[in-house]
């Protein structure tokens, strides 16, 4: 009788496109990436690898559930979403990272370390970019765009980490793509910070 298919054992496509999708969706929400990750494994359409069974726990599923719907309000709030994303880093890179780690336990030392560090730094650019966008939105004075970007980043990290499992060919299309434009919009956002710096010493030269 052959083995249950497990994420360690996921086709090679299928494996990156699963740590690809987990990893981003965790720099967006981790507490709705590890509740759809448990609820997956509950309904047999991702049966987890040992060094992950935890997140299957009913245990972790209701605490992430519950620092899920923590999240939901606190980052529709205008300016102390910012606060939070900040906290944030601290949380939703490592555990990427840990994912990326346990997802590929059987591999060899090297391979398991480059997962691993590229889950996280996969995970620190969504990270980044949501928190971009959100710094740039935030001096809008109606909070409407807020609350309209964090549903959507609710939205999109359940549905990448469900879509990772039917269709890993689109998902890592659809999270390249994605990467491409934080590339895009970081580099912007860079340049604009130099701009505003340096009209910002032309101006005191002047007055000095």
């Amino acid at each position: 009788m052959s083995s249950p298919l497990t994420m360690a054992t996921l086709p090679p496509s299928e494996l990156v496109a699963l740590l690809i999708a987990t990893s981003f969706a965790a720099g967006l929400n981790v507490y709705a990436t590890l509740v759809t990750l448990g609820l997956l494994a509950h309904a047999g359409l991702l049966p987890l690898p040992p060094a992950l069974q935890l997140v299957s726990n009913w245990y972790v599923i209701a605490a992430s559930g519950v620092m899920f719907v923590i999240e939901f309000f606190a980052d529709k709030i205008p300016a102390f979403d910012l606060l939070w994303n900040a906290l944030h880093t601290f949380i939703r890179i490592p555990i990427a990272a840990l994912l990326a780690y346990g997802a590929t336990a059987t591999l060899s030392p090297e391979e398991q370390m480059v997962a691993t560090i590229a889950g996280g730094a996969i995970a620190l650019a969504a990270h980044g970019g949501k928190t971009a966008v959100r710094a740039a939105v935030t001096p809008s004075p109606e909070p409407f765009s807020n609350v309209t970007l964090s549903l959507g980043e609710d939205g999109l990290a359940i549905f990448l980490t469900w879509f990772a499992t039917q269709h890993p060919y689109a998902t890592i299309a659809i999270v390249g793509a994605m990467l491409a434009v934080i590339v895009v919009l970081a580099r912007w956002v860079v340049r604009s910070l130099r701009r505003l710096f340096r009209g910002a010493e032309h101006e005191l030269a002047k007055e000095s």
